[in-house]
């Protein structure tokens, strides 16, 4: 019997090793190394490339960490090759640098769409009536949000280096809740198992969303009503742009509806030209990303485990990659 991945290979009609598999000079130990964000969709994503890439055109491949600056910079720098899940518009300063401006790293034109904002579970909506962010406003609404009982309703904006932590920042000031409420930021897999505590004993929980994402797989919940975006009310300057990057933005409506895009190093192109093209064509379903989020969080499964998983049972998806 074939094994899975060599049916891929064999579909693909990939080149032999010798004909893809010459790297620059001084090049590392690996032929190509993918950055892996911190959260576990794109934990996931990584591992499902790596093993794609390994499988189907024999090339050495390393994992390696890092927040999207870092990845960005080393993609630039030719030290990384592969970002597997960038948010737009929340990466824009990133991909305007680096994508427009230098010209050194692709972006892959087939997005997953995304929605982000503030969210509770259902059960908040209708017992407490909290539907609209300008109910964040609302003193007596909020105080059921006061975890410590120190008189300020904690509200959860994101993991510290994510952009759109910064912006939900922008957005506390700009609707005014900042001054009613305290924007904590902490890491998303804390956020997360506080969120799960809070819906176990069906008790209040108010922050920040993305879907896809496991946790709208896992439980019931609502984003809070914002007027429409409208691009005249967002002006966003990045930490990382400008110090004084709070006093100068604003957002004062919705976000604008997210796409989630893969970008690679513009180096793959010359280098390994068939891995660039099948970075091309790469497209993952949306309804996989929260599958991914949900297997390695609430499962706890090991993301090399879950990867051979999910590529063994979905060759459809992969041969539409590498044959497109």
């Amino acid at each position: 019997m074939i094994k899975s991945s060599t049916r891929l290979a064999l579909a693909a009609g990939v080149f032999s090793m010798a004909s893809i598999s010459t790297g620059a000079p001084g090049a590392s130990a690996a032929d190509l190394v993918l950055g892996v964000p911190n959260w576990p969709a794109a934990s996931a994503t990584a591992n499902v490339l790596k093993l794609v890439i390994e499988e189907n055109f024999g090339l050495d491949v390393e994992l390696q960490n890092g927040t999207n600056p870092i990845i960005f910079e080393a993609m630039d720098q030719g030290s990384m090759h592969l970002h597997p899940e960038v948010w737009m518009p929340n990466q824009q300063n990133l991909h305007d640098r680096y994508v427009k401006e230098n010209a050194s790293v692709v972006m892959n034109n087939n997005p997953v769409q995304a929605e982000q904002g503030m969210c509770v579970p259902s059960y908040v909506v209708e017992e407490y009536d909290i539907r609209s962010i300008e109910d964040l406003t609302d003193p007596e609404k909020m105080a059921i949000f006061d975890k410590d009982g120190d008189g300020r309703p904690e509200i959860w904006i994101g993991a510290p280096g994510w952009a759109s932590t910064a912006i939900e920042r922008i957005r506390a000031k700009s609707y005014g809740y900042d001054e009613v409420l305290d924007l904590q930021e902490y890491d998303g897999t804390v956020a997360w198992g506080a969120l799960g505590t809070a819906v176990d004993a069906g008790e209040p929980w108010l922050g920040f969303c993305y879907d896809p994402h496991f946790i709208f797989v896992a439980y019931d919940l609502t984003f809070l009503e914002e007027p429409e975006h409208d691009p005249d009310t967002w002006t966003i300057i990045q930490p990382t742009d400008d110090p004084a990057w709070l006093e100068k933005s604003q957002a004062s409506t919705a976000w604008k509806g997210a796409t989630l895009h893969l970008h690679y190093a513009a180096s793959i192109q010359d280098e390994f030209p068939e891995v660039a093209a099948m970075l091309d064509s790469y497209k993952m379903p949306s309804e996989a990303l929260s599958e991914m989020g949900y297997a390695l969080t609430l499962k706890d499964m090991d993301p090399a485990v879950f990867a051979r998983q999910w590529v063994d049972e979905n060759e459809d998806v992969v041969l539409g990659w590498l044959t497109q």
